[in-house]
């Protein structure tokens, strides 16, 4: 079952809720440590994962996609790996769409498959937190705006782990709209010193094919539906009315229908994400556009020397 997330999760002040929840988050805590014991596996190809430690809308799979088009400007032939989940099909959908991606039922088969095939680097769409794999490279993402939310692991807050999990790795993302806080660079290199950060952020790539004159009832079923709707605004978008589904979300064929007789209600064109289109059965989705993004990483080049190490 798919639910909405919590808004106490990115309140910055205690909230009772939270509270209350703190018992379940030491559970989180305890299983974290153990996983930290376990073997470690190591691989002969380069493994780039790129992941969060806040649950979703973080940016992950557009600067898995970023690292990828890098490596190919480079002729570095390089794969997607990516856990075979159910709800995970329009990621996998997306990063096809780049390049050639694998997605068994495990990160390790994966991995093996492309080191047999023989890829010289995999970008790992998410596995932070699989401690059976030891990365040659570990990036982690976070949405400018919300940061770490509340700072409290899940179910109290939005954390798979702790922020001091920051000392294990090696590259910080902080993506989206928004002035970057000096605090939070601060919290950061207080932790870890030697790691690297860039900001970036989103930009859409086929505004020129979506007319902006018109208006707009928007839909999604994203990790953090209020940067969709931040962007648009941002790039003066009209939006008539705006509705938010569960991540990952499935529509259903009632679900485009109710959809589209909001629109003609409100005499007004439809516009979603690009992952939400691909959860759209193909028989659904006349009608409905959708925005293209890639983002604009600063400091790119300090980045290129990263990779190519």
């Amino acid at each position: 079952m798919l639910l909405y997330k919590p808004k106490f999760w990115d309140y910055k002040k205690s909230n009772f809720l939270s509270s209350l929840l703190l018992p379940f988050s030491a559970i989180i805590s305890i299983s974290n440590w153990i996983n930290f014991l376990y073997y470690k596996k190591k691989f002969k190809i380069k493994t780039i994962c790129v992941g969060n430690i806040y649950v979703g809308g973080t940016g992950k799979t557009p600067i898995s996609i970023e690292i990828f088009n890098i490596l190919k400007k480079f002729k570095v032939k390089s794969v997607f790996v990516k856990k075979n989940y159910f709800k995970h099909k329009d990621e996998i959908r997306l990063l096809s769409k780049i390049g050639p991606i694998i997605n068994l039922s495990s990160r390790i088969k994966s991995i093996a498959y492309a080191e047999k095939k023989k890829f010289e680097s995999a970008i790992i769409d998410d596995g932070l937190q699989d401690k059976s794999l030891k990365y040659d490279l570990k990036i982690v993402c976070f949405d400018k705006k919300n940061f770490i939310g509340n700072g409290k692991l899940i179910p109290a807050g939005p954390l798979r782990e702790k922020i001091d999990s920051l000392k294990k790795y090696d590259i910080v993302f902080l993506n989206g709209f928004g002035k970057l806080e000096k605090k939070i660079l601060l919290e950061i290199k207080k932790i870890n010193n030697k790691i690297k950060i860039f900001e970036t952020i989103p930009i859409i790539i086929n505004k020129n094919k979506i007319r902006r004159k018109k208006k707009y009832l928007i839909f999604s079923g994203i990790g953090n539906p209020s940067s969709f709707k931040d962007l648009l605004y941002k790039e003066n978008f009209k939006i008539s009315k705006s509705i938010t589904f569960p991540d990952h979300y499935n529509f259903s064929s009632s679900d485009i229908s109710r959809i589209k007789d909001q629109a003609k209600l409100l005499k007004s064109k439809i516009l979603t994400t690009e992952k939400d289109y691909l959860r759209i059965e193909k028989e659904n989705r006349k009608g409905i556009n959708f925005i293209k993004i890639r983002f604009k990483i600063y400091n790119k080049k300090e980045l290129v020397k990263l990779l190519n190490k």
